[in-house]
């Protein structure tokens, strides 16, 4: 019998900049997806000067047809917003009952958001290994702190989990198995990796989590049934937009499935409570063969 304890499944539509810089399109994300029983809508902070250097800053957008920029600096700044702007998508996700959170990507944005009191704040693979911002984090934060795995070793893995547990966090700690791609073809995505994290790991934190950047949701079943109670997938009102991003994303529709076909296997996820059971009662009288 499979040891996974099945919760009840978490569904996160990570919005990131999928904005577009635009309030109106933001708060819009966040209607859509409570509309469609997601559990949490996410977005991101960067604080563009600390994480990119000034050649960085200044560089042209690598692929100018999705810029928002003339530079990529001033393209992420367009993305970007401020922290009184998050607060108010926090209180707007707080009206309609969703649960707003931000994933964090220097030590400056990881206190502004830590400011804002969410459940919790995720930290991309990007920056599982940005020691400052964990300790800072883990010193400062109360919350949940959830950190994805994408293109991480096995030795940043042991370190990452060596920071928490001697901050005492790890029981707050939510790793995420992921493949940093965009989108990631089947083979790529690993499923079986959020095995390993569970044996490795999962005794010693709070859960294990899935993120993907796959094409459709049936990996994202799987990915349940193996263990993974937290779902995150990137989410968009129009696949079509500019911007890296879209091309992977769920659509409104995408997510609305996503999070009814979790529930469906999260009821099925079970054994039978009798031999026989109630609704098979009646098929049993009519259909059953009778020995003469």
């Amino acid at each position: 019998m499979n040891s996974v304890e099945y919760k009840k499944p978490v569904v996160i539509a990570e919005a990131g900049c999928n904005h577009k810089g635009e309030m109106e399109i933001a708060k819009e994300l966040i209607r859509t997806a409570a509309l469609c029983r997601a559990d949490v809508i996410k977005f991101q902070k960067r604080c563009n000067r600390e994480l990119l250097t000034g050649e960085q800053y200044d560089a042209p957008h690598p692929n100018p047809v999705h810029a928002y920029g003339e530079t990529y600096g001033e393209h992420r700044e367009y993305l970007e917003f401020d922290l009184s702007e998050h607060e108010e998508l926090k209180r707007y996700c707080e009206e309609l009952g969703i649960t707003y959170s931000t994933s964090v990507w220097d030590l400056t944005s990881a206190k502004e958001i830590a400011s804002l009191e969410p459940k919790f704040i995720k930290i991309p693979s990007a920056c599982n290994n940005h020691k400052q911002m964990l300790d800072w984090l883990c010193d400062h934060y109360p919350g949940e702190i959830h950190v994805s795995l994408g293109m991480t070793t096995r030795a940043e893995e042991e370190a990452l989990m060596e920071l928490f547990e001697r901050k005492g966090r790890n029981r707050d700690l939510v790793l995420y198995v992921c493949t940093s791609g965009y989108p990631v073809p089947f083979p790529d995505v690993c499923l079986l990796e959020i095995e390993r994290v569970r044996e490795a790991y999962g005794s010693r934190i709070k859960d294990v989590a899935f993120s993907g950047h796959h094409l459709g949701i049936a990996v994202d079943i799987a990915a349940y049934t193996l263990g993974a109670s937290i779902i995150e997938r990137h989410y968009t009102l129009d696949r079509t937009w500019k911007g890296t991003d879209h091309a992977a994303s769920l659509e409104a529709d995408g997510i609305r499935k996503l999070k009814r076909n979790l529930t469906a296997v999260y009821e099925a996820l079970n054994v039978k409570s009798r031999e026989i059971l109630a609704i098979e009662e009646e098929q049993r009288r009519k259909l059953k063969y009778r020995h003469h």
